[in-house]
């Protein structure tokens, strides 16, 4: 893997780590089209730090209203709406599911055809009341689902989550940042299961380069501070369809590719 190469996935993974149209679908389809085939644990770990550094300076506010309450209801909550990802990417990572079955072509385009759909459906919840305080227990396992759901690649967590947290009438800032702090935790735990993955394999640092490593790091950061910004705005002012219309058009290409083509699925 090239710096080049570094630079691109790093800004492909600022992106769309926040932004409601899936990393790991996207990340996927760069890889298939710039041919790497060689194993980027290491690599995806560290932009997921990157990404995870976004967050952390983004919503520091809320991070650091729970490090200093620890046993508050928020806590109870990330934790209720974090199992049923630990559970199904437990049982994903234990058998090989996601490396067997979602990185297709069929599956990729169907998966950001849904992602797209989901979104239209998430604008037409504009009269959500709930705020923080007012999130219940259920609330949070429901949306902790949506985002169990949204492991296989293609499919936006971020989308999901939030789609999930509005159909439950909690506000859009508070549907946000709900998602948001899950993420935390999500993103937290995959670097983990990879770093495990590390360590019982033979990937090194020095496999992948370090420099390539710290350039992706630095990249996926900043621009994932960036599209954080951006999503609020968009949240807001109800303008998640906008992505829709990408999703629906890669799905598009992607699938032309695969029934065609067959040049990268």
């Amino acid at each position: 893997m090239s710096i080049l190469h570094a630079i691109i996935l790093g800004i492909v993974q600022g992106i769309t780590e926040f932004l409601p149209i899936s990393s790991s679908g996207h990340l996927i389809v760069l890889q298939r089209v710039f041919g790497i085939e060689e194993p980027l644990l290491t690599f995806d770990i560290a932009v997921h730090v990157g990404s995870l550094a976004a967050i952390l300076i983004v919503f520091w506010p809320d991070v650091w209203g729970i490090i200093k309450n620890p046993l508050g209801r928020m806590t109870g909550l990330l934790i209720i709406g974090s199992i049923p990802a630990v559970v199904l990417g437990f049982i994903f990572h234990q058998f090989g599911i996601i490396e067997n079955n979602f990185r297709t072509g069929i599956w990729l385009a169907a998966a950001f055809t849904l992602t797209g759909v989901l979104l239209l459906f998430a604008d037409r919840f504009t009269a959500g009341t709930k705020e923080e305080r007012d999130i219940t227990w259920f609330d949070a396992l429901f949306v902790g689902v949506c985002q169990a759901l949204a492991i296989p690649p293609g499919i936006s967590r971020s989308g999901t989550t939030i789609t999930g947290a509005l159909t439950r009438g909690i506000n859009r800032k508070t549907a946000a940042t709900f998602s948001f702090m899950l993420a935390i935790i999500a993103i937290a735990g995959g670097g983990l299961l990879e770093a495990v993955s590390i360590a019982r394999g033979s990937e090194s640092v020095a496999y992948t380069g370090l420099v390539n490593i710290l350039v992706g790091m630095a990249v996926s950061a900043a621009v994932g501070y960036l599209s954080i910004k951006l999503l609020l705005k968009l949240i807001h002012a109800c303008k998640l369809r906008y992505f829709s219309f990408y999703l629906w058009g890669l799905a598009l290409l992607i699938f032309a590719d695969w029934l065609v083509f067959n040049h990268f699925f």
